[in-house]
């Protein structure tokens, strides 16, 4: 498997932080030195481990907003 590379660019977002010290994120990042996508997944406290995760463009992420703004 090829190295991934990623840089967190920013963090919007901590949700919620395990007794283990993981936290869900919302973050800004660049994988690969592509362009940034907002990105929701589990990080270890050293940010050197992910948890699986979903990747959304800006347009997705605005998307979902509306989408979650209708919930009751």
């Amino acid at each position: 498997m090829a190295d991934l590379k990623y840089e967190v660019i920013e963090t919007v977002a901590v949700l919620s932080e395990s007794p283990k010290g993981w936290t869900k994120e919302l973050n800004l990042v660049s994988w690969n030195g592509r362009d940034p996508k907002y990105d929701l997944r589990d990080w270890s406290p050293d940010k050197e481990k992910m948890g699986k995760g979903v990747t959304l463009t800006e347009d997705e992420l605005y998307k979902l907003k509306a989408a979650l703004s209708e919930l009751d």
